[in-house]
C-alpha cells in the first residue's frame, strides 16, 4: 500500500490517497474523502494500463462538486419523493435539494466527509474506511454505524463490501457512484460501450422528477432491453417518453435472481480497449446512469469531462423505496446488521 496526501478538508484536516497494486499491476486508489474509488487502472487487450473511472486529482475539487465521482453515497442512494417518509408512525423531513424531492440524502451527504480508517490489510490489498452518522443526520432516525470495504483481488476484481447497525430504525440503501468508462477516463463518451443488464424488468418514473410510478415494466420491446448486449447508445436518443424525462438513461433496473443472491447483475464492454466489466450484487436493483447531466469541468489529469463521459451502475434498493409498499424495504431494524456486497470485475476480450 501506498499513502500520500490528497488535501484539505474544510475542517482543516488532511485527507490522504490509498492506493493498492496487485500481481496484475492492476491499482486501485482510494481516499477516506469520502470513501471515494479515485482511479482504477486496469490492462487494455495491448497490456497497456488504463484509468477506467472518472474524478479528480485533489480533495478540494471533490468538496467543489457535486458530480458524486466515485464517491460511497449514504444513508439513502437516489430519491425520496417529497424528501419525506414514515417510520413508525412518525414523519421523517430530509433536506429538498432535486426539484421537491431528496437526492442521495442531502447536500450534506457521506461523501463530503472524512471517514475514519478501520483496518488495512496489505497481503490482502484491502482498506476498511469507518463512519458514524448520529441521530437525526440528514434527518434520518438513530445513532447509524457504516463501514465499507475496498478490496482488489488478484482476479482484477474491485469488491465493496458495506456493513453496518442503527439503534433506531431507519433507511439504509448505500451505494457506490462510480463513473465507468472503459476506453479510459481521458476519452470519448461512452454511448458506443456496449451493456448488457440482466434484468427483465425496471421502474418507470412519472416525470422528469425521477420518481418511480411503483410499477415494474417489462423491458420487452423498448428502449430499455439490455438483455442483450447493445451500445449504449443505439437506443438512448429514441422517441420515448421515459428517455425524454431524464435525457436518456437514468432508471433503476430489477436485477434478476432474488435478491440477498450474490450474482452477476451486467457487463459493459469497450470495443476498443477489450476492456470488458462484470457486475455482481446481493442487491434487488440497479441504477444504470449514462452520464446525461454531466457538465463540462475539468478532471484528473486536465481531463475534459462532460455528458456522456461516463456511466454508473449503482446497486441499490429501487429509489424512493421507503415510500412504496410494492417495492423492496429498505428499512433497517434497530440493531439489525446491515450488510450488503456488489463487485467489479475487469478482463479483456
Amino acid at each position: 500500500m501506498k499513502k500520500q496526501p490528497f488535501g484539505t478538508m474544510k475542517d482543516g484536516s488532511e485527507a490522504s490517497l490509498y492506493s493498492f497494486t496487485n500481481r496484475n499491476n492492476v491499482t486501485m486508489a482510494v481516499t477516506d474523502l469520502g470513501a471515494t474509488l479515485v482511479s482504477l487502472l486496469v490492462p487494455d487487450r495491448s497490456g497497456k494500463l488504463v484509468d477506467v473511472v472518472l474524478g479528480y486529482d485533489t480533495a478540494q475539487e471533490y468538496l467543489d462538486h457535486d458530480s458524486f465521482f466515485g464517491t460511497v453515497i449514504g444513508r439513502s442512494g437516489n430519491r425520496i419523493d417529497k424528501a419525506k417518509f414514515t417510520i413508525n408512525g412518525k414523519e421523517y423531513h430530509l433536506a429538498v435539494n432535486d426539484n421537491e424531492n431528496n437526492l442521495h440524502s442531502g447536500p450534506d451527504g457521506y461523501e463530503q466527509r472524512k471517514w475514519a480508517i478501520g483496518a488495512v490489510d496489505e497481503a490482502k490489498n484491502s482498506i476498511r474506511f469507518e463512519l458514524d452518522s448520529p441521530d437525526g443526520d440528514q434527518g434520518y432516525p438513530g445513532n447509524f454505524h457504516i463501514a465499507v470495504t475496498y478490496t482488489l483481488t488478484d482476479d482484477n476484481e474491485v469488491i465493496l463490501h458495506y456493513e453496518g447497525k442503527s439503534d433506531a430504525d431507519t433507511v439504509a440503501n448505500m451505494t457506490n457512484h462510480s463513473y465507468f468508462n472503459l476506453a479510459g477516463h481521458d476519452s470519448s463518451i461512452i454511448e458506443g460501450q456496449t451493456l448488457k443488464l440482466n434484468a427483465q424488468a425496471y421502474t418507470p418514473v412519472r416525470d422528469h422528477q425521477a420518481i418511480p410510478t411503483g410499477e415494474l415494466a417489462p423491458v420487452e420491446g423498448t428502449p430499455f432491453d439490455f438483455r442483450t448486449a447493445k451500445p449504449i447508445g443505439q437506443d438512448i436518443g429514441a422517441d420515448c417518453e421515459q428517455l425524454h424525462f431524464v435525457g436518456g438513461y437514468d432508471h433503476n433496473f430489477v436485477c434478476d435472481g432474488p435478491a440477498g443472491e450474490f450474482r452477476k447483475i451486467a457487463e459493459a464492454c469497450c470495443e476498443t480497449t477489450g476492456i470488458t466489466m462484470e457486475v455482481f450484487t446481493d442487491c434487488c436493483g440497479v441504477q444504470f446512469y449514462a452520464g446525461n447531466a454531466i457538465v463540462s469541468q475539468t478532471g484528473k489529469g486536465g481531463a475534459s469531462y462532460g455528458k456522456r463521459s461516463g456511466f454508473c451502475l449503482e446497486s441499490q434498493y429501487y429509489p424512493n423505496a421507503i415510500n412504496q409498499a410494492g417495492f423492496p424495504s429498505p428499512l433497517l431494524k434497530a440493531g439489525e446488521p446491515y450488510e450488503t456486497k456488489t463487485s467489479y470485475r475487469f478482463s479483456v476480450k
